[in-house]
């Protein structure tokens, strides 16, 4: 795929806008009274967001105008749903959404069918290694991970092997009482606990406010970095009640630290 291009969809990307900070705070104030003029200003001053996520595909075979319009896609779901009382960046919040269109695409216009059953498979998989290299430091060998699941090994490689492209962080694992858990929820948050928007959301009098049980999976989640289903069996609740929590747990810290 060649994305060193100059042009992509018959935009000339080395002419792209780029929007000041100030440009684009009057744009979407505009954009949320209407203005579809505003609008069109906006999706062109952030083009370049795309272009530097559809350059992390640069492996796919897929066709570099073609990742570039479903990128573009997912730019305007992200500046139709963009909450500005959430405080965080416009680009924060839009990759993912870029990322996770561009990802449904591959996998939907992939030759390769995954069946839902083999997707448990490779998930239970992955959960019992991450365990296993928890509990003894070292990775674990196809044999103990089949013989930790009851799986046989041929499955799980094949399962393995399945999902490495269609997988994607904003893939569901299943819907339990409304709430969706997706990939992104089964993996320890480790590069959260990097992000200066974790020290923030740290401050002592926002997560005071919480309620004990709130805090507690706080804590769990983002200073020891666990995954929900880790922090369900810690605290006796099922997992889709921890993700309930936790989302609730940072709409309020937000909310706090306004």
């Amino acid at each position: 795929m060649a994305l060193n291009k100059v042009e992509i969809c018959g935009v000339n990307t080395s002419r792209l806008p780029l929007l000041t900070n100030e440009e684009k705070e009057r744009l979407f104030e505009r954009i949320q009274e209407g203005d579809m003029e505003a609008r069109e200003l906006y999706i062109k001053g952030n083009l370049r967001l795309v272009l530097s996520v559809i350059k992390r595909f640069g492996s796919s075979s897929e066709n570099a105008d073609d990742l570039f319009q479903i990128g573009c896609i997912g730019l305007m779901k992200a500046i139709d749903n963009f909450d500005t009382s959430l405080n965080v960046r416009f680009s924060t919040y839009a990759v993912p959404m870029i990322i996770g269109e561009i990802r449904r695409y591959l996998r939907d216009n992939n030759s390769i069918r995954v069946s839902r059953s083999m997707r448990d498979t490779a998930y239970k998989a992955i959960y019992a290694k991450e365990g296993y290299m928890k509990k003894h430091l070292k990775e674990p060998t196809i044999n103990e991970i089949a013989e930790e699941i009851g799986i046989a090994k041929e499955e799980i490689v094949q399962a393995m092997d399945a999902i490495q492209t269609p997988m994607s962080l904003y893939d569901p694992v299943y819907t339990e009482g409304g709430d969706t858990l997706y990939v992104m929820d089964q993996i320890s948050d480790k590069k959260n606990k990097e992000e200066n928007w974790v020290e923030v959301i740290a401050l002592n009098e926002a997560v005071k406010k919480l309620s004990e049980r709130e805090r507690l999976i706080i804590e769990l989640r983002f200073y020891e970095g666990k995954t929900q289903m880790e922090v369900a069996s810690q605290v006796g609740i099922s997992q889709a009640q921890v993700s309930r929590l936790e989302k609730n747990a940072l709409k309020a810290l937000k909310s706090y630290l306004r």
